[in-house]
């Protein structure tokens, strides 16, 4: 899963054990001391020989339009004078310098500690804080100074300047951000008319030619090409993730920049890559611009993103739930808990009922329920479309506000074993002290059996079992034996774990 951490870094397990990747976001944080240990750009040595250009051969230049390569030349030069790199400063706290004495620390090893840990010396003194640097990128979307970025360059800014494409140093204010969606808008004051683009109405296409701009390392202005890969992924970042992928090279400092569609328009803004070294490999995340137009106004005009609430908590419909639902598609968003005086409790949506669409457009999964509740204006009524207890239903509700999200169940999974048991100890709730009096608290757990690799452990409580609350062992028996009884695969158990209660379909060969 993808996580993300301070912005000059960010790390992600893969899902092989044997090798850890690694997600950045790119804006490329830097501590004012680090500056000098980048890397230095070589040139040739003097007695490199240099190789020259053969006049006799007459070898014609490449005509890239002649065979069909795209020449980016006059699109770069239209859009890039609205391309900024924007620099951060922040102020932080008071840390713990190492003792180095030992000789076994190295110099600045504190900054790399979140990859690596403290290697040597004692924590000894405390230093004053120190302003660091973070490097981003940005766009101008209006005349007057209006500048798209992410909220994690800005996030925590003392102070936010931009340098622009002629070399000019201005000072921005944060106008607004949003952490869901990782998009700010800041904005420079001057009596100057600003070069600006245009975000694209148009739906991107995969295998699209993209240019992607932006300040990757603090080195400024620089241009990069590529495809669309993929649409819609989704990288852990948040519940509205429908990321763009695309195969233009960025890099760290990129974060907040554009890419561009070749009519000059943005098709989305440049947030994160999915490496195992730092740097690309062609794996690269984009904000789509229909997201951002639907975020920036608001944040131009509040400051804030306001969201539809429907509040509930979700999760998928795997292949094993609906199978125990009796539903043809494994499609749609499994309500696991209502929450108390939201619109769902008060229109008397249920846990257990599975919202297949709303007003009539498809719900594919949890996260689409999520995005497509987040676009709608608060007070409106909206018709949602649910399966409960074998049957479909339609029920109105009319949708709150709130900032928060639609909550996301979530219940870690390990690798699935071959037993054919489900290796459980279980004991009335109310008998085991910590519990509550509700449901059937597993007691202890066999690691090799199918309960186990389903996710749950010691500690959980199973409420629910087919849609009947259970409250002794004996009961949790008798509804297996009634899912098994009437031809289900599998059987639908609500679980309390920790401090979520999720839907998990268990296998009833398994009781």
């Amino acid at each position: 899963m993808f996580e993300r951490d301070e912005k000059a870094k960010s790390s992600v397990s893969g899902a092989a054990p044997h090798r850890r990747l690694r997600q950045y976001l790119l804006s490329g944080v830097a501590a004012v001391a680090l500056i000098a240990a980048v890397p230095a750009i070589y040139h040739a040595n003097a007695d490199t020989p240099v190789p020259q250009k053969n006049e006799a051969a007459g070898t014609p230049a490449l005509d890239q339009k002649a065979v069909g390569l795209p020449d980016f030349t006059q699109l770069v030069q239209r859009v890039k004078p609205a391309v900024v790199s924007v620099r951060v400063k922040e102020q932080v706290s008071e840390q713990a310098m190492p003792d180095d004495s030992s000789g076994e620390g190295i110099p600045f090893d504190k900054f790399f500690k979140d990859f690596q840990g403290h290697r040597g010396g004692q924590w000894k003194q405390q230093v004053p804080p120190a302003p660091q640097e973070a490097q981003g990128s940005g766009f101008f979307i209006s005349a007057d100074g209006y500048i798209v970025t992410n909220n994690h360059v800005v996030d925590g800014a003392s102070k936010v300047e931009v340098n622009t494409d002629d070399g000019q140093t201005l000072t921005a204010t944060v106008v607004g951000k949003d952490k869901q969606t990782d998009l700010a808008l800041i904005k420079v004051a001057s009596d100057k008319k600003f070069p600006f683009v245009k975000l694209s109405g148009e739906r991107p296409e995969i295998g699209q030619w993209v240019v992607a701009m932006g300040n990757p390392f603090g080195l400024g202005g620089s241009v990069t090409a590529g495809i669309i890969s993929a649409e819609g992924r989704d990288i852990g970042a948040g519940p509205y993730d429908n990321f763009l992928q695309i195969d233009a090279p960025i890099n760290r400092g990129n974060s907040g920049g554009p890419t561009f569609n070749l009519k000059g328009e943005v098709v989305g803004v440049n947030t994160a890559i999915f490496s195992p070294s730092g740097g690309s490999v062609g794996i690269a995340f984009d904000i789509p611009a229909s997201t951002v137009e639907s975020v920036i106004p608001q944040l131009q005009k509040s400051g804030e993103v306001t969201r539809g609430w429907l509040g509930v908590q979700i999760q998928p419909v795997t292949k094993d739930i609906a199978d125990s639902l009796g539903l043809k598609l494994d499609q749609g968003a499994l309500i696991t808990t209502p929450q108390p005086d939201s619109p769902a409790l008060k229109a008397g949506l249920k846990s257990g009922d599975v919202i297949t669409a709303v007003n009539n457009d498809g719900i594919k999964d949890a996260r689409a329920l999520a995005r497509k509740i987040a676009s709608v204006p608060p007070g409106s009524e909206v018709t949602l479309a649910i399966h409960r207890d074998g049957k479909g239903e339609n029920v109105t509700v009319k949708i709150g506000r709130t900032n928060e999200p639609i909550r996301l169940a979530s219940l870690e999974k390990k690798d699935r074993t071959q037993a054919d048991v489900l290796g459980l100890e279980l004991a009335p709730a109310s008998e085991v002290e910590g519990e509550g009096g509700n449901g059937v608290a597993i007691v202890s757990i066999n690691p090799a059996g199918e309960a186990a690799g389903l996710g749950m452990t010691a500690g959980d409580v199973i409420l629910k079992v087919g849609g009947k609350t259970i409250s002794t062992p004996r009961e949790f028996k008798a509804a297996i034996d009634a899912a098994k009884s009437a031809g289900r695969k599998h059987t639908l158990v609500l679980l309390r774990h920790g401090q979520n209660e999720i839907y998990v379909a268990v296998p009833v060969t398994a009781g």
